[in-house]
């Protein structure tokens, strides 16, 4: 009995440990854009894992970063359980999970990007991306300059969360008219864009301006209607 009381405590720590769930993991594995870069650069050939689709990788990933999926088995092959991993996706969704999967193989060191490629880019870091289009800085300048009041909604093609905002930036276009002008940005055409602006720190993420000023700004989906629909009042 009392052997399978010690049982049942360890899998509830476990299950609780580091990996399960932001509000109780240790904050030393998921760390930011900053922190995430600092401790890659320590390391001779760092080990960073991009846990998002093989589409998503061709498109734009961290330099160094390698592609692998957590259901082919012969993955583990390609670390050293030995050396610190980093591991990143869209927002935390993917890369927990393979963090999960790595400490259920013996990784101890495993860094998880905390908001994802988003903050990545959000922060300035450097990135391969294959962008050729997409809204440019200057022109982006000349819209918010050009518009009493400019939504920006920055997000992926790729990012649930960032679908889930489409429906609510149509019904804000046709409540509002011509007094909103709203500006999609996506990670997959406009990376440089998203880094300029120096305040993304995950997808999905809204700024309003007004006469070219941010009144307004936050990540993620919790209520955002009603939230927007306050902040544009007081911007009119």
């Amino acid at each position: 009995m009392i052997k399978s009381l010690k049982f049942i405590i360890g899998a509830l720590i476990l299950s609780t440990s580091v990996f399960a769930q932001k509000g109780d993991v240790d904050k030393k594995n998921w760390v930011s854009a900053d922190i995430f870069a600092e401790k890659i650069q320590k390391q001779q050939k760092a080990q960073i894992i991009d846990a998002r689709s093989a589409e998503e990788f061709a498109q734009n990933h961290i330099n160094g970063a390698v592609n692998l999926n957590p259901q082919d088995a012969s993955f583990i092959e390609k670390l050293n359980p030995s050396q610190p991993v980093f591991v990143y996706s869209i927002a935390n969704g993917r890369s927990v999970a393979f963090a999960k999967e790595l400490a259920t193989k013996g990784f101890n060191e495993v860094y998880v990007l905390d908001g994802g490629i988003g903050t990545w880019v959000g922060h300035g870091k450097a990135l391969f991306t294959t962008a050729k289009k997409g809204l440019n800085i200057n022109d982006f300048n000349n819209i918010v300059a050009s518009n009493k009041l400019v939504l920006v909604d920055v997000g992926s093609k790729y990012c649930g969360s960032c679908k889930k905002v489409k429906p609510i930036l149509e019904s804000l276009k046709k409540e509002h008219g011509d007094a909103l002008k709203v500006v999609e940005i996506e990670l997959e055409e406009s990376p440089q864009l998203i880094a300029s602006l120096k305040r993304v720190t995950s997808f999905p993420y809204l700024i309003l301006y007004k006469d070219g000023k941010v009144t307004f700004e936050r990540s993620g989906i919790a209520e955002l209607k009603g939230v927007l629909d306050t902040a544009l009042a007081q911007a009119l």
